[in-house]
């Protein structure tokens, strides 16, 4: 398997194919929690999406949640439709790997989400997270809503100050609106449920992220 390092999304022009369908089915079911892997979500539920490098330690940080109904893990960002794990581990994808967390906003905020995903892993080191390196690992977060994209961009704007307080560069995480989300291969969600020593490479800077700073819908 072929594992890339490179520090450069692929254009669109340069990147692999991919394919019109999926390569691999997905579970049905959550291993954890028991709810659906997949929607349509009941209407009460919002979606969010994050990157915090391998996927595997992000995931399990969000399931563990409460309020968090569903979580699966995958691939976005990207140029590649429907890629497998050794495309993206290629570089040549341009996705990264990514959580899609969907809960329930009257149990669980968005912010709670967001200062688990800050606090979560490092935000200032590119394209990489610790010994992860290439641009499958860099941090992101993606919005679905108004009121994720004001809370999102205003945590940001307030937890970088907080950032360079502690010694850290500035923050690096690509933000945006959702791009299309790719299902990871089965045995890669809840990876760390069924292999509880398994390999989990995040590790946050220590750095507290201040919340509950700019919701414009509530």
């Amino acid at each position: 398997m072929l594992f890339s390092r490179t520090r450069e999304i692929v254009s669109a022009e340069q990147a692999l194919p991919g394919r019109q369908a999926p390569a691999f089915a997905v579970p049905a079911t959550h291993a954890v929690l028991g709810s659906p892997l997949q929607g349509p979500w009941p209407a009460n539920l919002e979606v969010a999406f994050f990157a915090m490098g391998c996927f595997w330690g992000a995931e399990r940080l969000f399931w563990q949640l409460p309020g968090v109904f569903s979580t699966a893990v995958g691939y976005t960002g990207g140029s590649t439709p429907n890629p497998t794990y050794e495309e993206t581990c290629t570089g040549r994808t341009g996705h990264t790997e990514a959580v899609q967390v969907v809960y329930d906003p009257a149990v669980v905020s968005y912010e709670t989400l967001l200062k688990t995903f800050w606090e979560g892993h490092n935000p200032t080191q590119g394209f990489r997270q610790g010994n992860d390196v290439g641009t499958q690992y860099r941090s992101a977060a993606y919005w679905t809503t108004a009121g994720q994209q004001a809370s999102l961009e205003a945590s940001r704007e307030a937890f970088g100050p907080v950032l360079a307080r502690g010694g850290y560069g500035p923050i690096t995480t690509e933000t945006g609106p959702a791009p299309t989300f790719f299902y990871a291969e089965g045995y890669h969600q809840q990876y760390l449920h069924k292999v509880p020593g398994g390999y989990c490479g995040l590790g946050g800077t220590g750095v507290s992220c201040p919340i509950g700073v700019g919701r414009t819908d509530t």
